[in-house]
């Protein structure tokens, strides 16, 4: 099997790697996936999978007129030229999308059929780019939240803060799961190995729903600080004096009955934040 990795370097690329070690991974500098030319002149024959690590996740900053086409770029016309490569060579394509499609008003954890209704920018542009990702008919669209891996990520953040002494302030009405990528790259490669059904999956780690400041107090106790040094306020508080902000659904939980029943058991994210936390 020929898989091609694209955002081969950003956190989920990196522990694709990892699972896939025989792919071939691109990041934008081998491969502009915003480039219809680009994509199109790339030797796709003989790929049997395509994996679309690629994203413009900067959500307050999709909010910024001056970046909208740039986010539209990555996000939804970047997915059609892989959609249509994947369609021209018969490959598999994944593309990986996010709770913010959601508005968060749904009581209990979003079903993989749940209609998007999108607050953002971001948002909109993952609901779009998912459409695109759907005209491939073997796909698998995987909708996970709160991503956690190497480089720049919340966790990794109050890592940093517990460690040099600060007490952050952090909302506690949002809420839902951390995903490790060990996790989330692990499940795709299950969906792959098991030829489960083609469709949506939602893919978070397991475990009880919890807020950003439930999170983070499970951090600063990692690393030998008080829970209760982490401060907790609204969201409504935490971005009155930030207006550029971008809206965020409070409720991030996913419904991860249909990946478990495909064999997949992902780990309760207090034991997966652990073992990440150990290797920092």
């Amino acid at each position: 099997m020929t898989t091609v990795i694209v955002g081969a370097n950003g956190q989920l690329g990196r522990a694709l790697q990892r699972e896939f070690p025989d792919a071939v991974a691109l990041d934008r500098s081998r491969l502009d996936v915003t480039d219809a030319a680009a994509v199109g002149a790339y030797p796709w024959a003989g790929v049997d999978v395509v994996l679309n690590a690629a994203a413009w996740t900067a959500v307050d900053a999709a909010e910024d007129p001056a970046n909208l086409a740039a986010v539209r770029a990555a996000n939804v016309d970047a997915v059609g030229h892989l959609a249509r490569a994947a369609r021209t060579c018969g490959a598999t394509l994944v593309h990986i999308s996010s709770e913010y499609v959601f508005d968060g008003t749904h009581q209990g954890p979003h079903p993989e059929d749940w209609p998007a209704h999108p607050l953002s920018v971001y948002g909109r542009s993952k609901a779009d780019g998912d459409v695109q990702a759907s005209n491939v008919a073997e796909h698998y669209l995987v909708r996970t939240t709160w991503v956690v891996g190497e480089g720049g990520n919340f966790v990794r953040t109050m890592a940093g803060l517990a460690d040099r002494g600060v007490s952050p302030t952090v909302v506690d009405d949002q809420i839902g799961r951390p995903t490790v990528t060990p996790d989330l790259a692990g499940g795709i490669a299950h969906l792959l190995r098991t030829r489960a059904p083609f469709g949506t999956y939602n893919l978070t780690c397991a475990g009880g729903p919890a807020s950003w400041a439930d999170v983070a107090a499970a951090v600063f106790e990692a690393r030998g600080r008080s829970a209760s040094d982490v401060g907790r306020t609204s969201t409504v508080e935490y971005f009155a004096d930030k207006p550029q902000a971008a809206a965020r659904p409070l409720n991030s939980v996913l419904d991860l009955a249909k990946i478990t029943a495909t064999g997949f058991q992902p780990r309760d994210w207090r034991e997966a934040l652990r073992e990440y936390l150990a290797a920092l």
